[in-house]
């Protein structure tokens, strides 16, 4: 069988059992496809994206309990590798695209998104895997959705590890791959917000030192050094 490829990717060179890869011939979606099953119209930008930014989308493989030997799972009982190529020149994964095809399917979806670029006098094909995930929320609100990314790699050193008992365990492995870069699905959402702090405390002290720079007066500055001295002792007790 000749598996589907998301340019050079497949479901074996993502590291994942031939057993889970769709066929060449059945790998390839419609882009209309998900634009007819939006639950609302598309923003213009949205159909842009869906249009122009991505080449194609192609089902690279479906982990279910019978082809990785996992338990099952109500919760979990499939996860979809979907490979998104982007076109020419597009250099970012485009994040309504993914929650417009995301939202559509209860099961968990792994994205591997292709893009081109230049490298040392020739081009080369990177990989970014994204999935969209819940927001740590209290029971009985309305979750949160955020699409996260993990870095740019080359095609060919990026892989997906299958790791733990059930499909659960599984999905929140692959989802701790992709955002913490561990298969360590202990603790996620705990460890999703401490990261997520971290970086927004990185992004906080590096405005409120180049704010701190700027300031003129002395009670300004007094001021911007207080919340940067708040937001710098954070950051250490969370780093340390």
């Amino acid at each position: 069988m000749t598996m589907a490829a998301c340019g050079s990717l497949t479901a074996e060179t993502l590291g994942l059992s031939p057993a889970t890869a769709f066929p060449a011939a059945k790998g390839v979606l419609p882009k209309g496809l998900f634009a007819a099953k939006a639950s609302a119209p598309l923003s213009a930008k949205t159909k842009q994206h869906l249009v122009h930014a991505v080449d194609a989308i192609t089902m690279l493989a479906l982990l279910r309990p019978s082809n990785t030997g996992l338990e099952a799972s109500a919760r979990m009982p499939e996860i979809l590798v979907l490979g998104l190529k982007l076109a020419d020149g597009v250099r970012e994964t485009p994040d309504d695209v993914v929650e417009l095809i995301a939202s559509q399917r209860k099961s968990g979806i792994v994205f591997a998104v292709v893009r081109t670029v230049e490298h040392e006098g020739t081009t080369r094909e990177e990989c970014q895997f994204a999935v969209r995930r819940a927001l740590p929320g209290r029971a009985g609100h309305t979750p949160t959705f955020r699409v996260f990314h993990g870095a740019w790699e080359p095609c060919g050193e990026s892989f997906l590890d299958v790791n733990g008992a059930t499909m659960d365990e599984l999905w929140a492995s692959l989802c701790s791959q992709i955002i913490l870069g561990s298969v360590d699905c202990a603790g996620l959402d705990a460890r999703i917000a401490r990261a997520e702090r971290i970086r927004q405390l990185e992004a906080d002290v590096a405005k409120l030192s180049a704010d701190h720079a700027r300031a003129k007066s002395p009670a300004q500055r007094n001021e911007i050094y207080a919340k940067l001295h708040k937001a710098k002792n954070e950051l250490a007790a969370l780093t340390n």
